[in-house]
C-alpha cells in the first residue's frame, strides 16, 4: 500500500509570530501541516489526522538554541546533569546549534592537535547531532579551531558533515600570520559558518581573550555572546564591533552581562541592524542548565531593552536559524513543523503571548511540536501552566 501523508492542523491561533522580522504577526488564523512541513497558513483540512487547538493562544516558531555545549547525549559533565534536553524541549527550544563538544572530561585544552578536533567534532557530528535526543534537533560536531590546520582538513571536515566551526582556544598572538583569516576563507568556501568566542575568558580558563582588534581581524560570521560569556569586551569596542563589521551576527547569551546586551541592543536599533542579532544560552556550563534561559533572553529584550516582542522572537528563532544556515526558525510553506504554542500564565495581566514578553513576564507553554508531532503536549514541565492551555486531538 501507498504511504499515507500525516496531517496535523494547529488551530484557533490568537497570534501567530512567523519569525520573520519583516513580516506582522498574524491573528485567528491556523497552520496546516503535512509530513512534518508547514503547507499553509491561515487554511483549513477536513479530515486531519492530529488537531492542536490552539484555545486563542500565542504560536511562535520553535526556539533555536545558537549557543549550547553537548557532550554525551543527554549527560553534562560541566553540570553532572542528564535529562537537559529533553527540559530545554520543554521550555520551547527545538533546535540547537553547538558552539562546541569541549567539556569532553579530560580534553587538553592546551594540546587540542588538528587530528583531536576533527575527532572530537565528528564523533560528536554522528552521535548526538544523529539521534535527536528527546526529539530535538541538535546540529552537533562543532571543530574547535586550532592552527596547523591545512585546506585538506577542511575537506575532510565538509566530507564529515561538519559546518559549523569555532575559534575559542586559538592563540592570538599569531594574530598577524593570516593563518585565521586563511581559515575563513577555506571554510566559506565550503559553505561552513565560523563563530568567535568573544570578550574575556571561560570557564575553562583556557580561551582566549578576544577583542575588538582579534574580531575585526578574523572577521567571522558570528561573534558568540559579544555582551558577555561570561564578561564582554569593552562598550565602544562592542560598538566598533557593530560599526566595522556589518557582514557578522551578534549574539547574546543567557551569561550576559545584562548592561552590555542594552549596549548591543540599543546599537543595533539605531543603526538599523537588528537582523543581525542572535540568541543563545551558552549553556551547560558555569551558568548552569536553563531550560527557560531562550524564553528569559526574549524577555529580557522586549522587557528591558524596548524590542518589539515580535522582533525579539525573530532574534530567538528565524534569526539565529538563518545566521547558522539552518532551515528551522520561520513558519512559512516549506519550513520545518517546529512550533511552540504559548500564553499568559494565571496571574499575568497580559492578553497573549506577545504582550506577557513585552511585560517580562515568562509565559506558559502548553503544545511542543517538531516536525509536526505534538512532543510536549498540554502543558511543559518547565513553566507554569498557560491560563488557557492548548489541547490535542489524534483521528
Amino acid at each position: 500500500m501507498p504511504n499515507q501523508s500525516s496531517v496535523t492542523l494547529v488551530t484557533n491561533v490568537g497570534t501567530l509570530v512567523t519569525g520573520e522580522l519583516t513580516s506582522p504577526p498574524l491573528h485567528d488564523t491556523s497552520v496546516l501541516i503535512e509530513d512534518g512541513t508547514v503547507v499553509a497558513i491561515g487554511e483549513d483540512h477536513r479530515r486531519p489526522d492530529v488537531v492542536v487547538d490552539a484555545n486563542g493562544q500565542t504560536v511562535i516558531p520553535g526556539l533555536v538554541d545558537g549557543h549550547v555545549h553537548p557532550t554525551v547525549g543527554e549527560w553534562t559533565p560541566a553540570q553532572n546533569s542528564t535529562g537537559w534536553v529533553r527540559n530545554y524541549l520543554h521550555g520551547g527550544t527545538t533546535t540547537m546549534v553547538s558552539a562546541g563538544e569541549l567539556h569532553v572530561p579530560g580534553l587538553p585544552f592546551d594540546d587540542l592537535s588538528p587530528e583531536l578536533v576533527l575527532g572530537l567534532a565528528t564523533l560528536s557530528r554522528q552521535t548526538i547531532g544523529a539521534y535527536r535526543p528527546s526529539g530535538v534537533k541538535v546540529d552537533a560536531g562543532t571543530l574547535l579551531l586550532v592552527p596547523g590546520l591545512r585546506a585538506n582538513d577542511f575537506d575532510r571536515m565538509a566530507e564529515a558533515g561538519i559546518r559549523q566551526l569555532k575559534f575559542i582556544f586559538y592563540d592570538w598572538s599569531r594574530l598577524d600570520d593570516g593563518e585565521a583569516a586563511e581559515y575563513v576563507a577555506w571554510a566559506h568556501e565550503r559553505g561552513m559558518v565560523v563563530k568567535l568566542h568573544s570578550g574575556g575568558v571561560s570557564r575553562s580558563g583556557s580561551s582566549r581573550v578576544a577583542g575588538y582588534d582579534v574580531v575585526t581581524a578574523v572577521r567571522p560570521d558570528v561573534v558568540a555572546h559579544i555582551s558577555g560569556g561570561p564578561i564582554p569586551m569593552p562598550d565602544e569596542e562592542i560598538r566598533g564591533v557593530l560599526d566595522d563589521l556589518p557582514q557578522a551576527a551578534v549574539e547574546v547569551c543567557s551569561s550576559m552581562n545584562y548592561r552590555a546586551t542594552k549596549v548591543t541592543v540599543d546599537h543595533l536599533v539605531a543603526t538599523g541592524a537588528v537582523d543581525r542579532l542572535t540568541l543563545g544560552t551558552d549553556t551547560p556550563g558555569g551558568t548552569g542548565v536553563i531550560p527557560r534561559g531562550m524564553l528569559r533572553n526574549i524577555c529580557y529584550l522586549a522587557g528591558m531593552c524596548g524590542l518589539a516582542p515580535e522582533v525579539a522572537v525573530a532574534a530567538a528563532t528565524g534569526n539565529v536559524a538563518r545566521w547558522h544556515g539552518n532551515p528551522a526558525g520561520v513558519l512559512a510553506p516549506g519550513r520545518p513543523a517546529d512550533l511552540v504554542v504559548l500564553g499568559p500564565i494565571q496571574g499575568s495581566s497580559a492578553r497573549d503571548g506577545l504582550e506577557s514578553f513585552a511585560l517580562g513576564d515568562l509565559p506558559g507553554i502548553s503544545v511542543v511540536l517538531v516536525d509536526g508531532a505534538p512532543l510536549v503536549a498540554g502543558r511543559g514541565e518547565q513553566t507554569p501552566p498557560a491560563r488557557t492551555p492548548a489541547t490535542v486531538r489524534r483521528g
